[in-house]
């Protein structure tokens, strides 16, 4: 039994060496989830998936993007897609209580994706996945940027703040991306 609890420890840690081998260096890492002691560690959470990565504040004229980001999320879960909200007051529009700006997000729109702690997403101070993003594709210039990631890492593409996360450019870019849709 000894050699069987040893052999599946070792099993395990040799899966989790190839995932992490494999995820791209700007997504693996660990962030604080928002008004949350809870950390996720993008690479174990998310392999497999793509990701529509997101900076959101909370007092900006496209905050009510937060609705059809939830819309966006409920539709195509069960496909693969991960919709991934990083709070940022890189543009003055973020509340300084986290605990509000949480409020925001999960009770004024009913948010149900994860939102990241408050971080900064552009600059010399971007989180690292928004540091790879922003060289990857260019950093954000306001609020709620849309970044598609697809399961391999690559960055799909960059939408601006002004494209609508329900919109037919941007459905279609997500289904072409899913990885449920394309096997």
């Amino acid at each position: 039994m000894k050699y069987l609890v040893l052999t599946i420890s070792a099993l395990s840690a040799l899966y989790n060496q190839a995932v992490f081998a494999s995820c791209p260096d700007f997504l693996n890492h660990s962030m604080r989830k928002l008004a949350s002691t809870e950390t996720v560690q993008f690479c174990e959470a998310y392999e497999g998936k793509t990701l529509l990565i997101v900076n959101t504040a909370s007092y900006c004229g496209y905050t009510s993007q937060f609705e059809s980001l939830e819309k966006v999320h409920q539709t195509y879960e069960s496909n693969g897609l991960v919709v991934l909200g990083f709070s940022s007051d890189d543009f003055f529009q973020e509340d300084n209580d986290e605990g509000d700006a949480a409020e925001v997000c999960f009770e004024k729109y009913d948010v149900t994706f994860p939102v990241i702690a408050t971080s900064a997403v552009r600059g010399s101070d971007a989180n690292p996945v928004f540091r790879g993003l922003g060289e990857a594709a260019g950093y954000p210039r306001w609020n709620f940027n849309k970044y598609l990631v697809s399961p391999a890492g690559e960055v799909v593409e960059h939408f601006s703040s002004g494209v609508k996360p329900d919109s037919e450019e941007m459905r279609a870019a997500i289904e072409a991306a899913l990885p449920l849709a394309n096997s």
